[in-house]
């Protein structure tokens, strides 16, 4: 089951926001159907946004320019999105050439994915209890996905283990996503809030943390889900191995450090409101930043398609 395809003719996308209650698509007709649907999340996940952002470019042709203009503007801390179009705008052709390259870059998603869950399955043994945070699984990817891809793989390999994921607020990608792909997979899991975590690291009930990236920077900070810092902040204080897992090209060469970031101020109704009930006074304000950044110093490896890259490594 892949998250986004051409198919027939057109994209199909699974529509994240109605999981894990309906499993249903969405097809988008135009550059602002797809960018209205990255903007919404009802695709969301760094591999996987670059991806329909190639498609996108598909879409918008022969206004290449203002394509690309629009989709760089969809989702500011992503990598993903500029890798995908700008490797878009260097294609020599035409429509069709230009989805060949679209698909070219989805085939190379799956195939990247399996090759990071790979260098990751050896990190986990039998007996252990991962943690994960949001959702990095196949719906953040074409398929198969990156930190849930390394859990996948280990199980492929028969390893057993149990993991604890974190609900992700505000919009629970974690209890939304993320426990409908372990389900699926069948891997023993249990869902816990947030701020549980610490609870479970104190008590020694957590082995290893492995979490996806939206952006890495050249001396490998990491922008991630908001949560992710503290995270690593306690799993250093726990002596628990942090990783990150994440597609080479996440890396930003052109962004030093993780202040370098912009990290993406999400609208205040996705804090105040649940399920479409507002659960805040009314006048009350919220911040909602999406990310946060992780300094490499807190991190044991970043799992890739390439291998693992230590903090040591910065990228030049």
């Amino acid at each position: 089951m892949k998250t986004i395809e051409w198919k027939n003719g057109k994209i199909r996308i699974i529509d994240q926001t109605k999981l894990p209650h309906k499993l249903e698509y969405i097809y988008p007709r135009t550059v602002a159907e797809v960018v209205a649907a990255i903007k919404t999340m009802k695709i969301r996940g760094a591999p996987v946004i670059g991806v329909a952002a190639a498609f996108g470019m598909v879409l918008g042709y022969p206004k290449v320019a203002q394509t690309a203009k629009a989709l760089l503007a969809s989702r500011p801390t992503a990598n993903s999105i500029a890798w995908a179009v700008n490797r878009m705008l260097s294609v020599r052709g035409g429509r069709a050439e230009l989805l060949i390259e679209a698909q070219r870059i989805a085939r190379e998603d799956m195939e990247i994915n399996r090759r990071i869950g790979k260098n990751g399955s050896k990190l986990i043994r039998s007996g252990m209890t991962v943690l994960t945070h949001c959702n990095a699984g196949a719906l953040a990817t074409v398929d198969y996905g990156t930190a849930l891809g390394v859990l996948r793989a280990a199980r492929e390999k028969g390893t057993r283990f149990k993991v604890l994921a974190c609900e992700t607020r505000p919009l629970l990608q974690g209890a939304r996503l993320t426990a409908w792909e372990l389900k699926r997979l069948k891997i023993p899991f249990r869902l816990i809030t947030d701020n549980m975590a610490g609870h479970f690291m104190q008590r020694g009930e957590v082995d290893l943390v492995v979490v996806g990236a939206d952006r890495i920077a050249r001396n490998l900070d990491v922008a991630n889900k908001i949560g992710t810092y503290a995270l690593a902040v306690l799993a250093r204080e726990n002596d628990i191995p942090f990783y990150v897992a994440a597609p080479y090209s996440v890396i930003d060469r052109t962004i030093k450090t993780g202040k370098d970031i912009p990290i993406e101020e999400r609208n205040e109704e996705e804090v105040l409101s649940f399920a479409g009930k507002r659960i805040a006074p009314k006048g009350v304000k919220a911040a909602n930043p999406a990310f946060d950044i992780t300094p490499h110093r807190y991190i044991i490896g970043i799992i890739t398609e390439r291998g693992i890259l230590r903090p040591s490594q910065a990228i030049n």
